[in-house]
């Protein structure tokens, strides 16, 4: 016996580890004459209990029989798959996965509706075995009593004797309690509260999704039962849920009634023994397309209308298309099994019988305005305005203040900011002198377009004018008729690019001229206007020292400095590639002493090129003045543009020396003084590198040793102007092209982003 016991707990064990872990249910079966009792208890989230007795069993055969059996019966409560045949079949054709409608109402079921102790109970609530109650009394005797109701239906009350309680409502227990008690004690007052409610047991049955026996509390109703028992299954009707008592039909449950309008009228109480079931569905239609709840949907009837179902779906959308609905019909009898109607959800097409299969497909309305035309572009904001008969553009755009954009406006409102609030593009806009100009976006008054829709062979035609002449001439032929569905679009400059003679232009010009400021100029007016117009300049205006800075130029330079960037980048990669090749022609430690030179180099190549990659462009441009040259006559004649800057230095009294010299320092400038004869007085380091020696102008551009020699009337004897900058790179031994070009530009990359000169300098790297 004891090894019979072992092997049969083995096989309970298996056959209960099926059931749930998170709801409370009996299971029981008479299998081979035998009653098999199974029960699945939660003690803990995620634990559970489970316990099978047998009874009127004596034999090891016979027991291990029914445990074999009880765990196949256990395990065909499994939930099936969830998908049914019509659900695959529109999965195939329509490429929708649809669930069934109300199906998703029973997921997170049971435990949303495990039985709450301490839930109010009804008045009308009969009691029966099972119930717990709670009797206190006070007077001339005190009662505390804790009594169950015996399967007798009654209770024993000490010193009071029996009392019956089955079948007394939960409103009159008190009552009842009070007047046994005053049959032989007077003055006693009687409370009496309920504890524990009896549990009984249901039966569910049919297509449902995990039929069995379900012990649940005595306040359950169909619903709930329902939701402990996980509903029907995929096959299962929720239309037609029945509550069967005495061998009759108690009630009939329409679930779609519950879900979709929260009608619980044919909700009953369950009594125990009460038999749960749910049959097989009668019918399926699909809706898709454009409506609240696409899913698949059960019949109730054989008279299923589509409007009735689409009651029960919630209606259709405001974007449904009720001129145009598809049904589409299996009939297995025909040659062709499936056909498709076309027709309107009007009173007619509601009206429609639905048949088992069907399909039925609600188009979406297309978002075409008939009676409206289109504003768009530079202007206040984008509408889409009615039409009128007669319309013009005058009419979309009463006023030029219709073109002021947002972006416009919202620099206007800011123009009490002391302070950068706008991120700047550039230099020039750092400043309050740099927003000046730009309160309003340019607007292309020469050309705005109309696109408009032609609708027997829908093509576009633009028909463009000129949007000036709509304020200036009204009557004139720029101010087109338009028609329903156009598109008006208003340009600016910077959308379609203007002849410069076009352009608006506000310069900045700064430092040493008479009245500096922002000035607005025409097109074609040169340097030379703009320093006019300043008053010219100072005495002390040092004109080899001019900076120009133009915008398009600063965005050019930057992307030369990428692609720069990228260059040395690609050349790292391949002195890399190179050097491990030769590495492995060596041996032992010749190989790792390579090995570490070489990473040495590499991590001051990445250091090297990462600043180089912080390098911005400020879009400088050199003038090429001679040194000598004292007259601002002799600027070049350029054109200005819209946010160019001219910034007229004083004269430097200092030249300034870095790199490898004894002492970096910024002597004092003396005329006629030669590269070599600072060098003197900062006198060189051991390590200095004099081929590679650079000297940066105070005008913008690069002198290097390469282009000048030495000290033969070459960089040495070059003659310095005031602000200029010397520069020695450090001298270090070099295995590669590349570690020469990386150790020997090392400081220039540095000092040209010290110093900002931008494109200007890079002259100076070489490949």
């Amino acid at each position: 016996m004891p090894k019979i016991k072992i092997s049969f707990a083995a096989l309970a064990l298996a056959a209960c580890a099926v059931a749930s872990a998170q709801e409370k249910t009996d299971f029981k079966s008479d299998l081979f004459g035998q009653e098999a009792t199974s029960s699945v208890g939660e003690v803990a989230p995620g634990q559970a209990t489970h316990k099978i007795t047998i009874t009127n069993g004596s034999t090891a055969d016979s027991a291990a029989s029914t445990a074999a059996a009880v765990a196949q019966t256990v395990a065909n409560r499994a939930p099936e798959s969830g998908t049914s045949e019509f659900q695959k079949f529109i999965a195939e054709n329509t490429g929708q996965s649809l669930p069934i409608f109300g199906a998703e109402f029973f997921a997170n079921a049971p435990s949303t509706f495990a039985p709450i102790a301490n839930a109010p109970l009804p008045s009308d609530y009969p009691l029966g075995p099972g119930d717990q109650l709670l009797i206190r009394g006070w007077g001339t005797i005190d009662i505390d009593y804790r009594a169950t109701i015996d399967r007798n239906g009654t209770i024993s009350l000490p010193t009071i004797g029996t009392i019956v309680l089955a079948g007394v409502k939960a409103g009159d227990v008190e009552t009842v309690v009070r007047n046994a008690v005053a049959k032989l004690y007077k003055g006693v007052t009687v409370n009496v509260t309920f504890g524990q409610l009896r549990a009984i047991t249901v039966y569910v049955v049919g297509q449902a999704l995990r039929p069995g026996t379900y012990t649940v509390s005595s306040l359950s109703t169909l619903v709930t039962a329902l939701f402990a028992s996980g509903g029907p299954g995929a096959n299962g009707s929720m239309r037609h849920v029945q509550v069967k008592r005495a061998g009759k039909v108690a009630a009939e449950l329409d679930l779609y009634s519950f879900i979709a309008k929260g009608d619980k009228s044919a909700d009953i109480k369950l009594l125990d023994g009460d038999t749960i079931y749910i049959p097989p569905a009668g019918g399926y239609v699909a809706l898709v397309g454009k409506v609240n709840a696409p899913a698949v949907y059960e019949l109730k009837t054989g008279s299923d209308t589509i409007e009735s179902l689409l009651d029960v779906a919630g209606g259709l959308p405001v974007v449904a298309d009720p001129r145009r609905a598809f049904l589409e019909r299996i009939d297995a009898g025909k040659s062709h099994p499936r056909t498709v109607e076309e027709f309107a959800l009007d009173g007619q097409g509601l009206k429609r019988s639905l048949k088992n299969g069907d399909v039925l497909n609600v188009t979406s309305i297309t978002p075409d305005f008939a009676n409206a035309v289109v504003l768009r572009g530079n202007v206040d904001q984008p509408v889409r305005a009615p039409f009128k008969m007669g319309m013009r553009v005058g009419d979309l755009i009463p006023n030029r203040e219709y073109l002021i954009t947002r972006s416009s406006v919202k620099r206007q409102n800011n123009v009490i900011a002391t302070g950068n609030n706008e991120k700047a593009t550039n230099e020039s806009e750092s400043s309050i002198a740099g927003r000046i100009g730009g309160l309003l976006d340019p607007i292309n008054w020469d050309y705005a377009v109309i696109e408009r829709v032609n609708r027997s062979d829908l093509s576009v035609t633009l028909i463009p004018f000129n949007l000036g002449n709509v304020f200036s001439n009204p009557s004139g032929p720029d101010n087109v008729q338009l028609q329903p569905g156009d598109t008006v679009t208003i340009f600016s400059q910077y959308d379609v690019a203007v002849p410069m003679d076009k352009r608006r232009v506000f310069v900045r010009v700064e430092g040493e001229v008479k009245v500096p400021g922002v000035y607005q100029l025409t097109a074609g007016d040169t340097v030379q206007t703009l320093l006019a117009k300043a008053g010219g300049p100072t005495s002390n205006a040092y004109l080899f020292g001019t900076e120009f800075y133009r915008e398009a130029a600063r965005r050019e330079q930057q992307a030369n400095l990428e692609r720069a960037a990228d260059k040395l980048e690609a050349q790292m990669r391949r002195e890399q590639a190179s050097g491990l090749a030769n590495a492995r022609a060596l041996s032992g430690a010749d190989m790792a002493a390579l090995q570490t030179q070489r990473q040495g180099e590499m991590d001051v190549a990445r250091e090297t090129l990462s600043r180089f990659r912080r390098m911005k462009a400020t879009g400088r441009i050199a003038f090429g003045l001679e040194p000598s040259e004292r007259s601002f006559a002799r600027l070049p004649q350029l054109k200005l543009e819209n946010g160019d800057r001219l910034v007229v230095p004083a004269r430097p009294a200092f030249v300034h020396v870095f790199g490898a010299v004894n002492v970096e320092a910024s002597p004092l400038w003396r005329p006629n003084a030669r590269v070599s004869d600072y060098l003197k007085v900062a006198g060189m380091t051991p390590d200095a590198d004099t081929d590679n020696v650079f000297v940066m102008r105070v005008d913008g551009t690069v002198v290097s040793a390469e282009s000048k020699g030495w000290f033969f009337g070459g960089i040495g004897g070059l003659e310095v102007m005031p602000g200029d900058s010397i520069v020695i790179p450090q001298k270090i031994d070099k295995e590669t092209r590349w570690t020469k070009f990386m150790q020997g530009t090392r400081e220039w990359a540095q000092i040209f982003a010290n110093f900002g000169l931008g494109a200007a300098a890079i002259k100076t790297l070489r490949n």
